[in-house]
Protein backbone atom coordinates (compact mmCIF):
# COMPACT_ATOMS: atom_id res chain seq x y z
CA UNK A 1 0.00 0.00 0.00
CA UNK A 2 0.85 3.50 -1.25
CA UNK A 3 1.63 5.68 1.91
CA UNK A 4 -1.73 8.14 1.81
CA UNK A 5 1.05 11.18 2.36
CA UNK A 6 3.38 10.17 -0.41
CA UNK A 7 0.20 10.00 -2.40
CA UNK A 8 -1.20 13.30 -1.84
CA UNK A 9 2.23 14.75 -1.84
CA UNK A 10 2.59 13.06 -5.48
CA UNK A 11 -0.67 14.55 -6.65
CA UNK A 12 -0.31 18.08 -5.24
CA UNK A 13 3.31 17.88 -7.00
CA UNK A 14 1.37 16.69 -10.28
CA UNK A 15 -1.13 19.77 -9.97
CA UNK A 16 1.62 21.88 -9.63
CA UNK A 17 3.70 21.15 -12.40
CA UNK A 18 1.19 21.26 -14.46
CA UNK A 19 0.14 24.88 -13.25
CA UNK A 20 3.63 25.68 -13.60
CA UNK A 21 3.87 24.24 -16.70
CA UNK A 22 1.55 25.71 -17.77
CA UNK A 23 2.23 29.27 -16.77
CA UNK A 24 5.75 29.04 -18.33
CA UNK A 25 4.36 28.22 -21.68
CA UNK A 26 1.68 31.41 -21.82
CA UNK A 27 4.90 33.69 -20.45
CA UNK A 28 6.77 32.12 -23.18
CA UNK A 29 4.46 32.91 -25.54
CA UNK A 30 4.22 36.25 -24.46
CA UNK A 31 7.86 36.73 -24.20
CA UNK A 32 8.31 35.01 -28.19
CA UNK A 33 5.64 37.43 -29.33
CA UNK A 34 7.20 40.58 -27.69
CA UNK A 35 11.04 39.89 -28.74
CA UNK A 36 9.90 39.46 -32.17
CA UNK A 37 7.86 42.53 -32.41
CA UNK A 38 11.22 43.95 -31.30
CA UNK A 39 13.22 41.63 -33.80
CA UNK A 40 10.94 43.22 -36.73
CA UNK A 41 12.13 46.72 -36.08
CA UNK A 42 15.84 46.04 -36.50
CA UNK A 43 17.61 46.08 -39.19
CA UNK A 44 20.11 42.56 -38.58
CA UNK A 45 18.94 39.24 -39.28
CA UNK A 46 20.50 37.52 -35.79
CA UNK A 47 18.08 38.32 -33.54
CA UNK A 48 15.17 36.76 -35.99
CA UNK A 49 17.65 33.86 -36.19
CA UNK A 50 18.02 33.61 -32.30
CA UNK A 51 14.58 33.33 -32.16
CA UNK A 52 13.88 31.10 -34.96
CA UNK A 53 16.65 28.69 -32.78
CA UNK A 54 14.98 29.06 -29.29
CA UNK A 55 11.61 28.70 -30.71
CA UNK A 56 10.96 24.76 -30.00
CA UNK A 57 13.95 24.55 -27.25
CA UNK A 58 12.28 27.18 -25.06
CA UNK A 59 9.24 24.50 -25.21
CA UNK A 60 11.14 22.05 -23.60
CA UNK A 61 13.01 24.27 -21.30
CA UNK A 62 9.19 25.32 -20.09
CA UNK A 63 7.69 21.69 -19.19
CA UNK A 64 11.09 20.87 -18.03
CA UNK A 65 10.96 23.72 -15.41
CA UNK A 66 7.30 23.03 -14.94
CA UNK A 67 8.19 19.45 -13.98
CA UNK A 68 11.49 20.39 -11.59
CA UNK A 69 8.74 23.04 -9.80
CA UNK A 70 6.31 20.24 -9.31
CA UNK A 71 8.62 17.74 -8.12
CA UNK A 72 9.88 20.36 -5.82
CA UNK A 73 6.93 20.35 -3.65
CA UNK A 74 7.59 16.70 -2.75
CA UNK A 75 9.64 16.83 0.40
CA UNK A 76 9.74 13.12 0.83
CA UNK A 77 11.19 12.34 -2.43
CA UNK A 78 14.20 9.64 -2.35
CA UNK A 79 17.42 11.12 -2.32
CA UNK A 80 18.17 8.88 -5.29
CA UNK A 81 15.10 9.68 -7.70
CA UNK A 82 15.69 13.37 -6.53
CA UNK A 83 19.29 12.94 -8.22
CA UNK A 84 17.98 11.33 -11.40
CA UNK A 85 15.39 14.08 -11.96
CA UNK A 86 17.98 16.57 -11.74
CA UNK A 87 20.31 14.69 -13.98
CA UNK A 88 17.64 14.05 -16.46
CA UNK A 89 17.15 17.77 -16.75
CA UNK A 90 20.36 18.73 -16.95
CA UNK A 91 20.64 16.47 -19.84
CA UNK A 92 17.47 17.77 -21.41
CA UNK A 93 19.24 21.43 -20.87
CA UNK A 94 22.55 20.69 -22.41
CA UNK A 95 21.06 18.77 -25.53
CA UNK A 96 18.45 21.77 -26.42
CA UNK A 97 20.80 24.51 -26.12
CA UNK A 98 23.48 22.36 -28.57
CA UNK A 99 20.87 21.98 -31.21
CA UNK A 100 19.73 25.81 -30.93
CA UNK A 101 23.64 26.48 -31.00
CA UNK A 102 23.74 24.41 -33.60
CA UNK A 103 21.22 25.88 -35.71
CA UNK A 104 21.43 29.46 -34.78
CA UNK A 105 25.23 29.08 -35.92
CA UNK A 106 24.57 27.86 -39.20
CA UNK A 107 21.57 30.08 -40.33
CA UNK A 108 23.91 33.27 -39.31
CA UNK A 109 26.77 31.38 -41.38
CA UNK A 110 24.77 31.39 -44.25
CA UNK A 111 22.82 34.43 -43.77
CA UNK A 112 26.41 36.85 -42.71
CA UNK A 113 28.65 34.62 -45.68
CA UNK A 114 29.25 37.75 -47.92
CA UNK A 115 29.56 39.97 -44.95
CA UNK A 116 31.94 37.96 -43.06
CA UNK A 117 34.37 37.64 -46.37
CA UNK A 118 34.40 34.01 -45.58
CA UNK A 119 37.11 32.19 -47.92
CA UNK A 120 35.27 29.00 -47.83
CA UNK A 121 31.72 29.00 -49.90
CA UNK A 122 28.73 28.75 -47.59
CA UNK A 123 26.75 25.14 -48.68
CA UNK A 124 25.56 22.30 -46.93
CA UNK A 125 28.65 20.95 -46.35
CA UNK A 126 29.66 24.24 -44.54
CA UNK A 127 26.43 24.36 -42.45
CA UNK A 128 27.30 20.10 -41.75
CA UNK A 129 30.85 21.23 -40.95
CA UNK A 130 29.81 24.19 -38.57
CA UNK A 131 26.51 21.99 -36.45
CA UNK A 132 29.07 19.08 -36.30
CA UNK A 133 31.82 21.01 -34.33
CA UNK A 134 28.72 22.78 -31.72
CA UNK A 135 27.18 19.49 -31.24
CA UNK A 136 30.85 17.96 -30.32
CA UNK A 137 31.40 20.39 -28.16
CA UNK A 138 27.86 19.89 -26.38
CA UNK A 139 28.56 16.28 -26.32
CA UNK A 140 32.01 16.77 -24.56
CA UNK A 141 30.04 19.03 -21.97
CA UNK A 142 27.42 16.71 -21.48
CA UNK A 143 29.60 14.12 -20.75
CA UNK A 144 32.27 16.08 -18.48
CA UNK A 145 28.65 17.11 -16.30
CA UNK A 146 28.05 13.27 -15.72
CA UNK A 147 31.27 12.76 -14.78
CA UNK A 148 32.63 10.31 -17.84
CA UNK A 149 36.24 10.66 -18.35
CA UNK A 150 36.54 11.39 -21.93
CA UNK A 151 40.35 10.56 -22.38
CA UNK A 152 39.62 6.32 -22.14
CA UNK A 153 36.90 7.61 -25.25
CA UNK A 154 39.41 9.11 -27.26
CA UNK A 155 42.16 6.54 -27.02
CA UNK A 156 39.41 4.06 -27.91
CA UNK A 157 38.54 6.38 -30.62
CA UNK A 158 42.19 6.26 -31.60
CA UNK A 159 42.51 2.43 -31.55
CA UNK A 160 39.27 2.12 -33.61
CA UNK A 161 39.84 4.64 -36.22
CA UNK A 162 41.66 2.89 -38.37
CA UNK A 163 38.83 0.54 -38.79
CA UNK A 164 36.48 2.69 -38.82
CA UNK A 165 38.32 4.90 -41.47
CA UNK A 166 38.77 1.17 -43.64
CA UNK A 167 34.77 0.84 -43.04
CA UNK A 168 34.01 4.34 -44.36
CA UNK A 169 36.50 4.61 -46.70
CA UNK A 170 34.41 5.93 -49.42
CA UNK A 171 32.29 8.22 -47.10
CA UNK A 172 35.46 9.74 -46.14
CA UNK A 173 37.24 9.77 -49.45
CA UNK A 174 33.76 11.97 -50.23
CA UNK A 175 33.83 13.94 -47.42
CA UNK A 176 37.16 15.27 -47.16
CA UNK A 177 36.72 15.87 -51.50
CA UNK A 178 34.50 17.78 -50.79
CA UNK A 179 36.21 20.12 -48.18
CA UNK A 180 38.96 20.34 -51.16
CA UNK A 181 36.34 21.80 -53.45
CA UNK A 182 35.22 24.34 -50.94
CA UNK A 183 38.80 25.35 -49.93
CA UNK A 184 40.12 25.35 -53.53
CA UNK A 185 36.76 26.62 -54.97
CA UNK A 186 36.92 25.50 -58.71
CA UNK A 187 33.12 25.79 -58.39
CA UNK A 188 30.47 27.50 -56.03
CA UNK A 189 27.32 27.01 -55.69
CA UNK A 190 25.55 28.83 -58.14
CA UNK A 191 27.95 28.75 -60.76
CA UNK A 192 27.02 26.92 -64.29
CA UNK A 193 29.55 23.63 -64.88
CA UNK A 194 30.12 21.19 -67.56
CA UNK A 195 31.22 17.74 -66.39
CA UNK A 196 33.66 15.76 -68.00
CA UNK A 197 30.69 13.51 -69.53
CA UNK A 198 28.94 16.01 -71.05
CA UNK A 199 25.88 16.96 -68.55
CA UNK A 200 26.09 21.14 -67.62
CA UNK A 201 23.77 22.75 -65.44
CA UNK A 202 23.97 25.07 -62.07
CA UNK A 203 25.86 23.93 -59.04
CA UNK A 204 22.98 23.72 -56.57
CA UNK A 205 24.94 22.24 -53.32
CA UNK A 206 27.86 20.70 -52.25
CA UNK A 207 27.14 18.32 -49.72
CA UNK A 208 29.26 16.37 -47.52
CA UNK A 209 29.11 13.20 -49.64
CA UNK A 210 27.89 14.44 -53.34
CA UNK A 211 27.30 17.70 -55.13
CA UNK A 212 23.69 18.10 -56.55
CA UNK A 213 23.63 19.81 -60.19
CA UNK A 214 20.23 21.05 -61.96
CA UNK A 215 19.92 21.09 -65.25
CA UNK A 216 18.43 23.20 -67.80
CA UNK A 217 15.46 20.64 -68.03
CA UNK A 218 15.27 21.12 -64.38
CA UNK A 219 16.58 17.39 -63.54
CA UNK A 220 19.13 17.20 -60.73
CA UNK A 221 22.55 15.34 -61.33
CA UNK A 222 24.29 14.00 -58.25
CA UNK A 223 27.80 13.50 -58.26
CA UNK A 224 30.08 11.68 -55.80
CA UNK A 225 32.60 14.81 -54.29
CA UNK A 226 35.52 11.69 -55.11
CA UNK A 227 35.05 11.61 -58.28
CA UNK A 228 33.51 15.25 -59.29
CA UNK A 229 37.44 16.66 -57.85
CA UNK A 230 39.08 13.66 -60.25
CA UNK A 231 37.31 14.92 -63.17
CA UNK A 232 37.46 17.34 -65.71
CA UNK A 233 34.99 20.15 -65.33
CA UNK A 234 34.25 23.48 -67.32
CA UNK A 235 33.56 26.67 -64.76
CA UNK A 236 31.20 28.83 -67.10
CA UNK A 237 31.27 31.52 -64.72
CA UNK A 238 35.16 31.87 -63.76
CA UNK A 239 36.74 34.03 -63.86
CA UNK A 240 33.81 36.08 -65.09
CA UNK A 241 30.71 35.15 -65.68
CA UNK A 242 30.73 37.00 -68.88
CA UNK A 243 31.64 35.08 -71.80
CA UNK A 244 32.16 35.47 -75.71
CA UNK A 245 30.13 34.12 -78.33
CA UNK A 246 30.97 33.21 -81.67
CA UNK A 247 28.19 33.22 -84.33
CA UNK A 248 29.33 31.41 -87.78
CA UNK A 249 27.82 33.36 -91.18
CA UNK A 250 28.20 32.57 -94.67
CA UNK A 251 27.61 34.47 -98.18
CA UNK A 252 27.96 34.00 -101.52
CA UNK A 253 31.27 34.14 -103.36
CA UNK A 254 29.52 37.44 -104.91
CA UNK A 255 29.26 39.36 -102.02
CA UNK A 256 31.54 42.22 -100.73
CA UNK A 257 33.42 41.03 -97.63
CA UNK A 258 33.63 44.61 -96.53
CA UNK A 259 29.49 44.89 -96.90
CA UNK A 260 29.13 41.59 -94.99
CA UNK A 261 31.58 42.97 -92.30
CA UNK A 262 29.44 46.29 -91.92
CA UNK A 263 25.99 44.65 -91.90
CA UNK A 264 27.05 42.12 -89.40
CA UNK A 265 28.41 44.89 -87.32
CA UNK A 266 25.47 47.28 -87.47
CA UNK A 267 22.90 44.88 -86.68
CA UNK A 268 24.91 43.45 -83.99
CA UNK A 269 25.08 46.77 -82.34
CA UNK A 270 21.68 47.64 -83.04
CA UNK A 271 20.50 44.57 -80.97
CA UNK A 272 22.64 45.76 -78.14
CA UNK A 273 20.07 47.89 -76.82
CA UNK A 274 17.58 45.42 -77.19
CA UNK A 275 18.11 41.80 -76.88
CA UNK A 276 18.76 40.93 -73.15
CA UNK A 277 21.86 39.90 -72.27
CA UNK A 278 23.89 40.76 -74.96
CA UNK A 279 26.05 43.15 -74.00
CA UNK A 280 27.36 46.58 -75.45
CA UNK A 281 30.67 46.09 -74.00
CA UNK A 282 33.63 44.75 -75.27
CA UNK A 283 32.45 45.62 -78.87
CA UNK A 284 31.20 43.31 -81.18
CA UNK A 285 33.39 42.41 -83.89
CA UNK A 286 33.74 39.96 -86.97
CA UNK A 287 36.58 37.99 -88.49
CA UNK A 288 36.83 36.53 -92.09
CA UNK A 289 37.56 33.13 -90.42
CA UNK A 290 37.37 30.50 -91.33
CA UNK A 291 37.53 32.04 -94.93
CA UNK A 292 37.30 30.61 -97.83
CA UNK A 293 34.58 27.66 -97.93
CA UNK A 294 33.67 25.65 -100.55
CA UNK A 295 30.60 27.28 -101.47
CA UNK A 296 30.74 30.01 -99.47
CA UNK A 297 32.85 32.52 -97.55
CA UNK A 298 32.89 32.18 -93.91
CA UNK A 299 32.75 34.71 -91.54
CA UNK A 300 32.25 34.79 -87.99
CA UNK A 301 30.44 37.32 -85.47
CA UNK A 302 32.01 37.62 -81.60
CA UNK A 303 29.64 39.30 -79.00
CA UNK A 304 29.85 39.07 -75.75
CA UNK A 305 27.10 38.10 -73.59
CA UNK A 306 26.21 38.39 -69.90
CA UNK A 307 26.52 34.72 -69.07
CA UNK A 308 26.23 31.61 -70.21
CA UNK A 309 22.39 30.79 -70.87
CA UNK A 310 22.16 33.89 -72.36
CA UNK A 311 23.62 33.15 -75.79
CA UNK A 312 20.39 30.76 -76.73
CA UNK A 313 18.34 34.19 -76.56
CA UNK A 314 21.29 36.12 -78.10
CA UNK A 315 21.59 33.61 -80.81
CA UNK A 316 17.81 33.19 -82.12
CA UNK A 317 17.63 37.51 -82.16
CA UNK A 318 21.17 37.81 -84.03
CA UNK A 319 20.55 35.19 -86.46
CA UNK A 320 16.65 36.56 -87.43
CA UNK A 321 18.03 39.96 -87.71
CA UNK A 322 21.06 38.86 -89.64
CA UNK A 323 18.60 36.89 -92.00
CA UNK A 324 16.04 39.97 -92.48
CA UNK A 325 18.51 42.09 -93.35
CA UNK A 326 20.82 39.52 -95.87
CA UNK A 327 17.03 39.74 -97.97
CA UNK A 328 16.84 43.51 -98.02
CA UNK A 329 20.57 44.00 -99.14
CA UNK A 330 20.38 40.96 -101.53
CA UNK A 331 23.07 39.11 -99.92
CA UNK A 332 22.52 35.53 -100.62
CA UNK A 333 23.11 33.05 -98.06
CA UNK A 334 24.29 29.68 -100.30
CA UNK A 335 23.80 26.37 -99.93
CA UNK A 336 26.55 23.53 -100.83
CA UNK A 337 27.09 22.76 -104.55
CA UNK A 338 28.64 20.27 -106.54
CA UNK A 339 29.85 19.86 -109.89
CA UNK A 340 29.82 16.20 -110.97
CA UNK A 341 31.10 15.17 -114.19
CA UNK A 342 30.12 11.85 -115.66
CA UNK A 343 32.71 9.97 -117.95
CA UNK A 344 31.45 7.49 -120.76
CA UNK A 345 32.73 3.87 -119.96
CA UNK A 346 31.91 0.78 -121.72
CA UNK A 347 30.80 -2.22 -119.45
CA UNK A 348 30.04 -5.62 -120.94
CA UNK A 349 29.76 -4.42 -124.53
CA UNK A 350 27.32 -1.39 -123.65
CA UNK A 351 28.35 2.05 -123.84
CA UNK A 352 27.34 4.00 -120.87
CA UNK A 353 25.62 7.78 -121.72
Amino acid sequence: MIDQKILMELFVAFGVALASTAALLALRRVGLRALGKLAHRTESGLDDLALAAIRLPSLLWAQAFGLYIGLAMVPSMPRKTEQLVDGGLVILLIVSITLAAGRFLSAAITLYADRLHLEITVTGLTTALVRGVVYLCGALVLLNTLGISVTPILTALGVGGLAVALALRDSLANLFAGIHILIEKPLRVGDYVKLESGQEGYVADIGWRTTRIRMLPNNMIVVPNAKLAESIVTNYYLPDKRMSLLIPVSVDYESDPSWVERVLLEEAARATDEVPGLLAEPAPFVRFIPGFGESSLDFTLIVQVREFVDQYLVQHELRKRIFARFQKEGIEIPFPQRVVHMRAETVQGYRLP
